[in-house]
């Protein structure tokens, strides 16, 4: 005897809070593996960036790592180092929000290792310029960041934070050609309902990074319901998953 329409109902809800509940719980363990002392984490560099003052030539990277602790589970901080010709060291740009707390900005420009640990979790290089063509891009990097317009203010989801941050400069300077990852959370925040792809290429329509639409050559097709991205990029082929990130081949980085 088939079974009656609601029972069916109840069945298909009942597995979505079972699957919910697993979610969660998968959730909780990671974030345990991922607590800890952030005042001993390690900030240690990985070895991804060229030794700044054996490089004589420019360079250009972007960084994504998980976030400490909880936040970890769900998104990642993303940041964009650059050094001049000639230059000894690197200059980061990134955006901290408990710097706010102090009353400062949350724009933060100083030295570091390009390629830290950020508080224990391994950074990705999501794009490496180097030469002529990423001198020419240090001044407009520079430029973007220190015209930030969200640099007094933080929200962990859906932003703006140190993602919107991020795809304001590469908003700003499309030849990056960044592909951040779907586990940015806050990378498609906007006042506009349209603009451009947080590539700087493409498209995009988002409401404040609730729910958004992108379409772009170097970020595929991504579909934002509530900070959670779904995706699928045939350029540099692979699946787009929220908490999971990027699946697919290693990405395609032209030094």
């Amino acid at each position: 005897m088939p079974r009656p329409p609601r029972s069916r109902f109840r069945t298909f809800t009942r597995r979505i809070a079972i699957a919910a509940l697993g979610l969660f719980a998968l959730a909780a363990g990671c974030a345990t593996l991922r607590s800890g002392d952030w005042r001993t984490a390690s900030h240690e560099p990985v070895g991804t960036a060229p030794d700044a003052k054996a490089t004589r030539e420019a360079v250009v990277q972007v960084y994504a790592a998980r976030a400490f602790g909880w936040r970890g589970v769900f998104g990642v901080h993303t940041w964009v180092a650059a050094k001049p010709a000639n230059a000894d060291a690197y200059t980061v740009y990134e955006v901290i929000g408990w710097r706010l707390r102090y009353g400062g900005s949350a724009v933060v420009i100083h030295a570091r290792a390009p390629d830290a640990r950020w508080y224990g979790a391994e950074p990705e290089l999501l794009a490496d310029k180097r030469g002529a063509a990423a001198e020419a891009l240090i001044g407009r990097i520079d430029a973007a960041a220190r015209s930030y317009p969200w640099a007094g203010e933080y929200t962990v989801w859906p932003g703006p934070n140190s993602n919107t941050f991020t795809a304001w400069i590469t908003r700003a300077v499309p030849e990056l050609r960044v592909d951040l990852p779907p586990t940015a959370i806050g990378k498609d925040y906007s006042e506009k309902l349209f603009g451009a792809a947080p590539s700087g290429g493409g498209g995009q329509a988002s409401i404040a990074g609730l729910l958004a639409l992108t379409a772009s050559g170097v970020e595929g097709l991504e579909l934002n319901l509530l900070g959670l991205t779904f995706g699928l990029n045939p350029f540099d082929p692979a699946i787009k998953l929220p908490l999971v990130g990027r699946i697919g081949a290693e990405r395609t980085l032209a030094p």
